[in-house]
């Protein structure tokens, strides 16, 4: 088991920034990428950002390319998404989530989900 607790989100006006949290514990040997996905209201859950745990490699979804930066802290045992230049579009509920698969985009790979934080960007 995995369990993941997220944190960072709030309200912000469009251009601002905010930094999402994701710390992970249990048994996370097996786990091969944290990532992020967000889920907008009446919308289905999307992928925006990955990060492998052992080597570091990083995976962006086209829309966020540019403005969000991933990153991890293995001390820490913490992902953290670093989210700039925020858009109204940008309002969901975003949630972290661990996977074994070294394919990260699809939702439907990813075994453990923390409970989600609301970012809200105004215009």
């Amino acid at each position: 088991q995995v369990q993941l607790v997220e944190s960072g989100g709030g309200l912000v006006q469009a251009g601002g920034s905010l930094r999402l949290s994701c710390a992970a514990s249990g048994r996370t040997e097996d786990t091969y990428a944290l990532g992020w996905f967000r889920q907008a209201p009446g919308k289905g859950r999307e992928f925006v950002a990955a990060v492998s745990w052992a080597i570091g490699n990083t995976y962006y979804d086209d829309s966020v390319k540019g403005r969000f930066t991933i990153s991890k802290d293995n001390a820490k045992n913490t992902v953290y998404l670093q989210m700039n230049s925020l858009k109204p579009e940008d309002t969901a509920v975003y949630y972290c989530g661990a996977t074994e698969n070294r394919w990260v985009y699809g939702d439907y790979v990813y075994d453990y989900w923390g409970q989600g934080t609301q970012v809200t960007v105004s215009s």
